[in-house]
């Protein structure tokens, strides 16, 4: 009962409230993919839903600094309106070296960055000070990363070329795991366990959430096609297969996602 009460009021976190996404320092670019920020207005319901993306995020929110792993499926996550949460987004493999374990170690976990780094909170959270403004907070959580970036190893190379198989496999009709293998010279073991390790789940599940990824952009990209065109570009079989995907990993249906994308294109409009 209580997923289904969440499903119900849940928007999707870049349709609610002011979401802003922006490049990181340059000391920070090999490491983290995006700095971004979201505020909730006091209007606002209090569930969130964040959709899948490949991606780990380093999260701070209300004077606490977490990790926010990988997830599988939607997360409903509980924000109260007001709130204003800042974060940095990990490039696809960086997570390991900076936490120094495996991305399946925290996929679908919100768990407090001091686990990981217990000396080095404190100084974080020093650095960014008693600031509101979430361009300073966000300014001052990255000069402080960035002290600590020289000492942290780069991302494996491999994990770009899988993402990048990945998205062009649109074009073939082989089995994913099949066109991963033969990219990069491995077996489907080795690949499982690569995938499992930089990004926290298999290869199919990667494929899923980077083509749900690909029609939610699209959805923003393109408001006039309709959801036909819509599922053949983001390469869904046809509209069913579309629908049945966005139930499993954003908890909406594809005409509530561009009903909840056209009101907040709207509402940007008239601000």
């Amino acid at each position: 009962m209580q997923t289904e009460r969440q499903e119900a009021s849940a928007i999707l976190v870049t349709a609610m409230g002011v979401y802003r996404e922006g490049p990181v320092l340059p000391a920070l670019h090999e490491h983290f993919s995006s700095v971004w920020f979201h505020h909730k207005d006091a209007g606002h319901p209090k569930s969130t839903a964040v959709v899948p993306d490949t991606c780990a995020d380093l999260v701070w929110c209300r004077g606490r600094l977490l990790v926010a792993g990988p997830d599988r499926k939607v997360s409903y996550e509980q924000v109260p309106p007001g709130t204003t949460v800042v974060g940095l987004q990990f490039r696809p493999g960086a997570v390991r070296n900076w936490l120094r374990t495996p991305a399946s170690g925290i996929v679908g976990s919100r768990v407090p960055l001091d686990c990981f780094w217990s000396g080095k909170v404190q100084e974080l959270l020093e650095t960014m000070g008693d600031a509101t403004d979430p361009h300073v907070l966000a300014q001052r959580l990255q000069r402080g990363l960035g002290r600590m970036a020289p000492g942290i190893e780069l991302p494996d190379r491999s994990t770009n070329r899988i993402l990048s198989a990945v998205r062009h496999a649109r074009n073939t009709n082989e089995p994913i795991v099949r066109v991963l293998t033969r990219t990069l010279g491995t077996t489907e073991r080795t690949l499982r366990r690569h995938c499992e390790r930089e990004f926290g789940y298999g290869a199919k599940t990667l494929d899923r959430i980077i083509r749900i990824q690909g029609f939610l952009k699209l959805a923003v990209t393109h408001p006039a096609l309709d959801l036909t065109s819509l599922s053949g570009a983001a390469g869904y079989a046809d509209q069913a297969h579309l629908t049945r995907e966005a139930r499993r990993l954003t908890g909406l249906t594809p005409k509530v996602i561009l009903s909840q994308i056209a009101q907040s294109a709207s509402a940007a409009s008239r601000a």
